[in-house]
């Protein structure tokens, strides 16, 4: 069998082995370190955000985004709709209630005008605002920040998958009053896991750090005043990171390559790829197309999907929206009457977008994909 072409997966280098055997010589192995340390500092260097605390999980970074906004029992949480659970589960873990935002055409994510309609219906309930920048495309972060500055709520950016995209010149998870990124090994940069909390508050990654680290109190004995987590990156882990962060603006350039390849050499099929705003520039860290709906019928994602399996080339439907699914039955879900992510989720596929493909594995995928129209 030919060698299997993959979605999305880490690419290494040099300089990771460099950091991971610095915390071995200094036999610093245990969580923390100077790798923690300078990562931290690294990320908020390149992203703007003003400061950093490494956790174990991107999901580890939310949950403490939700928990800083105050999130309680029965709070209502505004949550993009179109994105994977992981972007709305952290708001359970503090008891509080999700509402799920309708998606736009332009770029796939939230909606400003079902988030309007959304704060509306639930004046003086709303607890938080949490925005995905999907599949590395920012949001219209200028027409959210408005909503969420006018109702008074903080809004808690989601960038997990968005790593390098830029609004208006300005770095995701820069806009948030308090941001995640992922670092989980289908990601643009890894660590092999882990995440990143964001925020301009000092003081509140300071207490993410203290929350993520059991909540010890200052004092010579083990003492707790507060629940706490085990959400602190290791140094070996940070490591990887720091490694990886080097790469980053070459990972994006050979990201936006596959795209533009993609979108080339589509011209004439009845397929879109995925959009974005021409005053943003995303990632591109998953290239995924749309077919049109006169030709869905005759050849749907499913069928494109098993046609590249049958090759050893993996592909995935776009993300089901979370109104649809069984664990979310019965939580609310605001749209402006297009049912945009149902249409997405019906008509769209994410492609292979790994940088190690090769150009002519890609001609390979795109073949394959042309022959069924």
């Amino acid at each position: 069998m030919a060698e299997k072409i993959w979605l999305s997966t880490p690419t290494t280098h040099t300089e990771e082995q460099k950091f991971i055997k610095e915390a071995f010589d200094t036999n610093w192995v245990a969580p923390l370190g100077k790798n923690v340390n300078e990562f931290e500092n690294e990320i908020s260097e390149y992203t703007g955000c003003g400061y950093a605390a490494a956790m174990t999980a991107g999901t580890h970074a939310l949950h403490m985004a939700v928990k800083m906004a105050g999130v309680k029992d029965g709070d209502v949480v505004l949550c993009s709709d179109l994105t994977f659970a992981a972007t709305v589960n952290p708001v359970t873990y503090e008891n509080g209630v999700q509402v799920f935002v309708e998606s736009e055409r332009d770029t796939w994510n939230m909606d400003p005008r079902a988030l309007k309609l959304a704060f509306e219906k639930y004046k003086g309930k709303v607890k938080a605002v949490v925005l995905v920048h999907l599949y590395g495309t920012p949001a219209k972060i200028d027409e959210i920040i408005t909503l969420c500055e006018k109702y008074n709520v903080p809004l808690i950016e989601d960038a997990a998958e968005s790593l390098g995209a830029t609004y208006k010149g300005r770095q995701t998870g820069s806009f948030g009053k308090y941001s995640a990124i992922s670092f989980n090994g289908n990601k643009i940069i890894t660590s092999s896991g882990g995440g990143m909390f964001l925020s301009g508050d000092e003081d509140a990654v300071k207490k993410v750090r203290f929350y993520s680290t059991q909540a010890r109190d200052a004092a010579p004995h083990y003492q707790h005043s507060e629940i706490g987590y085990n959400y602190r990156m290791s140094n070996i882990v940070a490591g990887i990171g720091r490694g990886q962060l080097i790469h980053l603006d070459e990972h994006i350039a050979l990201k936006k390559k596959i795209y533009n390849t993609y979108k080339r050499e589509f011209r004439g099929l009845p397929v879109k790829m995925n959009p974005y705003l021409e005053y943003t520039e995303p990632n591109f860290w998953l290239s995924c197309f749309t077919i049109d709906e006169d030709a869905v019928e005759a050849v749907d994602p499913e069928k494109i999907r098993l046609a590249l399996e049958k090759e050893n080339i993996e592909a995935r439907p776009i993300w089901k929206p979370m109104h649809m699914q069984p664990v979310y039955a019965g939580h609310d879900f605001v749209s402006c009457g297009d049912l945009v992510g149902e249409d997405l989720f019906r008509r769209g596929l994410c492609l292979p977008s790994d940088i190690k493909m090769t150009e002519e594995q890609q001609l390979k995928v795109i073949n394959i994909i042309k022959g069924l129209f």
